[in-house]
């Protein structure tokens, strides 16, 4: 029992290491460039809205960020107290994924509100729209 505790101290005493090779490293910065070619290309055919590139663009710098200072990805994880990047990588891109994800049901929320009254005086205009064609105008009166 006592070599487990020791075993578990030696790991937790363990020096952080960023574990990304030089290829995986070309690789990262090759995708974030990528992703910033494909988010101007979507903001120039008109598929994304201006608002929402900010976002995706911070999301592309923090990606070639990675992948030219990996060491900022183990600034990261001792920030957060993982000892392996790897693990602060995934913890970081699920927080992400989790805003991303709110901020879509908050979109979706506020449209949905909008459909619904947008509906509702759709269906009062139609109503007031059949009342002065079954009542008829006041001119239409005078001449009959």
């Amino acid at each position: 029992m006592t070599g487990l505790v020791g075993f578990g101290l030696l790991l937790a005493q363990a020096e952080t290491r960023v574990n990304l090779t030089t290829r995986s490293r070309i690789l990262a910065a090759i995708a974030a460039i990528f992703f910033f070619i494909l988010v101007l290309e979507l903001i120039r055919r008109r598929k994304l809205q201006e608002r929402y590139t900010v976002v995706w663009f911070i999301l592309a710098l923090g990606m070639l960020a990675g992948g030219l200072f990996p060491q900022l990805l183990e600034l990261f994880s001792r920030a957060l107290g993982v000892r392996d990047t790897n693990v602060a990588l995934f913890a970081l891109l699920l927080l992400l994924l989790l805003a991303l994800a709110f901020e879509s049901t908050i979109t979706a929320s506020r449209q949905g509100e909008q459909i619904t009254r947008l509906a509702q005086e759709n269906a009062l205009l139609r109503v007031r729209l059949a009342k002065e064609g079954t009542q008829g105008t006041p001119d239409q009166e005078d001449e009959s």
